[in-house]
């Protein structure tokens, strides 16, 4: 069955997938070959789940240097993670 990872996951109700980071590796390499600056001095918003597991924010901060990156931002919403406590 081609399907059998997705198919086991929606029974087992485990519907968390994440990129992989060699497919990450493989689709920049693509825009990388067209043009080698194409990163050079931007910013990189990474909305995602998760930034500390997330292997998209992985792969942007090992190039960074290489890339030549201005910034890369990666953030996440967690309504049950901290609570602010204090006065504005």
């Amino acid at each position: 069955m081609a399907n059998s990872n997705l198919s086991n996951a929606k029974n087992a109700k485990n519907d968390e997938f994440y990129t992989q980071y060699h497919d990450i590796e493989k689709e920049v390499a693509a825009y990388l070959e067209y043009n080698p600056n194409v990163f050079r001095g931007k910013t990189i918003l990474l909305p995602c789940d998760d930034p500390e597991w997330s292997n998209f924010t992985k792969f942007f901060a090992q190039n960074f240097d290489r890339f030549g990156l201005k910034k890369l931002i990666s953030t996440s919403y967690a309504p049950d993670s901290k609570t602010y406590r204090g006065s504005l």
